[in-house]
């Protein structure tokens, strides 16, 4: 084990940088979209990573970082390939969380909610903004199945280039994804592990908004 490893239970730094007030907000998407701000201009690294969580057959868990790329009518956006692991659990099971974390700010962001697929034609209008390499990626990886070999990826990419040109049009098990918000939590870090966490849950067309304890 490294000293690293070791030492962390003597890790026990505290969050001073912010508060959560109760009435700062009633929207949540109105207060997503001012802590999204707050973290580019605070140099958050990527503040659009952020972990989804879906959950197999077998009640699996599983969790891996995408990228949120927009915030549509409501619902959260990524894009990933329909036949991987996420893909084949978001079709067994809609329900799946996403949580965003910023050190700098010492906040998170965690939701829960139902997952559809875009429209084909909101799929096909990102993929069209993809950088060339990224959309033969999508044509060239078989995602999360057994890769045996390298050399036949880099195959897989060379055939697609010969064959698409500059002209590659969207893989039908490529696409993007709605998360849905049945439930929002905002969480600000703040001293002696007292932190401010407020939640907006979906109740009869609105939202009910209460604290959690830290």
């Amino acid at each position: 084990m490294s000293d690293n490893l070791r030492d962390l239970k003597n890790n026990h730094q505290d969050f001073t940088k912010g508060s959560l007030a109760t009435n700062e907000e009633k929207n949540p998407y109105v207060l997503f979209s001012f802590w999204f701000d707050e973290a580019i201009a605070s140099g958050e690294l990527e503040s659009n990573a952020c972990v989804v969580s879906t959950v197999s057959l077998d009640l699996q868990p599983s969790s891996r970082i995408v990228y949120l790329k927009e915030l549509l009518d409501e619902a959260f956006i990524f894009y990933t390939n329909y036949a991987s692991q996420k893909g084949k659990e978001i079709e067994n099971n809609p329900k799946a969380s996403m949580l965003f974390f910023w050190p700098k700010s010492e906040r998170q962001v965690r939701i829960e909610g139902l997952v559809s697929k875009l429209p084909e034609s909101v799929s096909d209008a990102y993929f069209d903004s993809r950088p060339l390499q990224s959309k033969l990626g999508a044509w060239s990886s078989h995602q999360s199945d057994e890769l045996h070999d390298q050399k036949e990826l880099l195959e897989r990419m060379a055939f697609y280039e010969n064959k698409f040109g500059e002209n590659v049009p969207r893989p039908p098990h490529w696409g993007g994804y709605a998360l849905t918000p049945m439930l929002i939590e905002f969480w600000q870090g703040k001293p002696s592990r007292l932190h401010d966490r407020i939640v907006f849950e979906a109740f009869e067309g609105n939202w009910k908004i209460y604290r959690k304890n830290p």
